[in-house]
């Protein structure tokens, strides 16, 4: 296990300090668990961007009509 030590605006430590009450958690259980969420949200992301830029890199592109149907799935029209 690691430890980090970070300084954070006040208002989001008394929220932290109001949340670990609350909850009866550990300000640091609270801490890793908002990490470990964050972490997992971006790493997805990233992932994701990743795969389309090399799909891009292959030329493996929507062809129009594709764009078009999508659009329509969402009910918007393309002119």
């Amino acid at each position: 296990m690691g430890t980090v030590t970070a300084r954070i605006p006040e208002d989001i430590a008394s929220s932290l300090d109001d949340l670990a009450a609350s909850t009866k958690r550990s300000k640091s259980f609270l801490v890793a668990e908002a990490i470990r969420v964050y972490l997992e949200t971006h790493a997805w992301q990233v992932s994701r961007t990743m795969d389309s830029l090399a799909q891009a890199d292959n030329g493996q592109f929507a062809s129009q009509e594709q764009v078009k149907d999508a659009f329509e799935k969402l009910g918007l029209k393309l002119d």
